[in-house]
């Protein structure tokens, strides 16, 4: 029993550290329709572990149209737009001292897919509070990959709109999945001390 609580607590410390090396800068869902009206959901993890995350910036992929952004209290954002007045970046910044180590937050924006897009490349450089800049543009094998968005063909009733909603219910969070799963082990865990507690008594 005594290796059967080692192995679930060994386990227990795999899946956590697991959580915390893929917490990437990411942006979601990860799977839309052509040619479709989206709300995507940029979310940002601090990282480093003796200073704050205070800026975001996020190029935005040629084959979506962003055309609005939520207010997150705290928080402000610039965008660049080309000749045309198409945003082709925008960048969120603390207004006060950032995020700590254990925090992340999420950033809400609206934009049409094209309807001949393949997938769409997020690429981000995150800011610290040292000067340190996290740039999230490598490929999927990389360090520090930047978020990719698969496109799939627009269904044959889709118009256009709505097609977030379904999307992100349907979407499945590295982070709170992982967390889910850390969750779960704990549990685990705590049953097989409760078990073995009791077999002594």
């Amino acid at each position: 029993m005594k290796k059967s609580v080692a192995l679930l607590l060994a386990l227990f410390l795999a899946l956590g550290f697991a959580g915390v090396a893929s917490a990437h800068v990411t942006v979601q869902p990860s799977s839309v329709p052509a040619g479709s009206y989206q709300v995507f959901t940029l979310r940002v993890p601090s990282e480093e572990q003796s200073v704050k995350t205070t800026q975001v910036k996020v190029d935005v992929p040629a084959e979506v149209d962003v055309s609005r952004f939520e207010p997150k209290p705290g928080w402000t954002y610039t965008t660049e737009t080309d000749a045309d007045g198409k945003i082709t970046s925008f960048t969120w910044k603390a207004e006060g001292e950032g995020l700590s180590p254990t925090e992340f937050i999420q950033f809400n924006f609206q934009g049409k897919v094209a309807p001949d897009a393949a997938e769409l490349v997020w690429k981000a450089r995150q800011t610290y509070s040292d000067g340190t800049v996290v740039d999230w543009s490598g490929g999927a094998d990389a360090d520090t990959p930047a978020s990719v968005t698969t496109v799939t063909p627009a269904a044959a009733d889709e118009h256009g709109h709505g097609g977030s909603t379904e999307a992100s219910a349907n979407e499945r969070d590295p982070l709170t999945f992982g967390f889910a799963i850390a969750g779960l082990a704990a549990g685990i865990i705590a049953l097989a001390i409760s078990l073995v507690r009791r077999r002594r008594a």
